[in-house]
């Protein structure tokens, strides 16, 4: 029963973060248009320095944990993959370049006989 107390009050006080993140963020958003006047560079700057509060706030939370978990296990796995040699990606990419070329001299080649087709059919000039 305390558990599940303290998980609704967890729940609760991570709703109210993530409400107040993006409270700052639209903050930032709308100072960035309020003060017009003023240097685009500090609107700027501004709003990335709400949009990094925002990400502070958001990362204490059950959610913004989960995320930034997520993220970890994301670049461990991008380190195990095995990535082609810069020798395979251009031999990769030459081999794709002469397949679409060989399929636009086709369709091509199709294209003007269907319209050759067409004109006799219709007898047109």
């Amino acid at each position: 029963m305390v558990a599940k107390t303290e998980e609704v009050v967890s729940s609760k006080l991570d709703t109210f973060k993530l409400l107040l993140a993006i409270a700052v963020l639209i903050g930032g958003i709308v100072g960035f248009y309020y003060y017009e006047s003023e240097s685009q560079l500090y609107r700027v700057l501004g709003v990335v320095f709400a949009a990094l509060v925002a990400i502070a706030i958001s990362s204490t939370t059950m959610l913004g944990q989960n995320l930034i978990g997520f993220g970890r296990e994301a670049r461990m796995e991008v380190r195990k993959v095995v990535w082609p040699t810069r020798q395979e990606t251009i031999q990769t990419t030459f081999m794709v370049m002469v397949a679409v070329i060989i399929i636009g001299i086709f369709l091509w080649l199709v294209d003007m006989v269907l319209a050759q087709a067409i004109q006799m059919i219709t007898g047109g000039a």
